[in-house]
């Protein structure tokens, strides 16, 4: 059925086998093949053959092409309704991660800032001529440093993501 489908097709729009070849970039002798049906085009071949036919691969194929039916049509409308309304549950779902996630940041970023006011910089009278002391010292010293200048920068943007969240209720 595909074969004759192509040769009548391809009669019909007034094509050789050589002009259909050059326009789907393959020898002649593959369209022959095709036509006499030892070989069949490949599915990314189909389509390209169905577009230089002006056809569709349906009809390529030979099936019958139905109009769709009211029923079918409500029916496959509200297969998309439900399906949209599981995209709708997944994405407050992921939402709803992100903004625990995000207060769950603004609390850590909180207590750790608490802890570190609690120590009050203890660390610094350390005898830092023991070599462990030195590098938990140093370690500690480079941690509140970097922390103290980088949280507050996340601490917004976490609060700021909270409530970019909350608007996507």
């Amino acid at each position: 059925m595909l074969n004759e489908n192509i040769k009548n097709l391809r009669k019909s729009k007034g094509l050789s086998q050589e002009e259909l070849a050059i326009k789907l970039n393959v020898v002649r002798q593959t369209v022959s093949k095709w036509e006499n049906g030892l070989s069949v085009p490949d599915s990314s071949m189909l389509i390209s053959l169905a577009d230089e036919l002006d056809t569709s691969v349906s009809e390529l194929l030979g099936e019958p092409i139905t109009e769709p039916a009211t029923d079918d049509l409500k029916t496959i409308s509200e297969k998309l309704e439900v399906i949209n309304l599981q995209l709708a549950k997944r994405s407050m779902a992921r939402v709803k991660t992100v903004r625990w996630l995000l207060i769950s940041l603004c609390v850590l970023i909180t207590v750790i800032f608490i802890a570190l006011i609690a120590i009050n910089g203890s660390y610094l009278n350390w005898n830092y001529n023991n070599p462990e002391l030195a590098v938990a010292g140093t370690i500690m010293h480079g941690f509140e440093f970097v922390f103290v200048r980088l949280a507050p920068i996340v601490f917004l943007a976490s609060v700021i993501g909270i409530v970019i969240t909350y608007r996507k209720k």
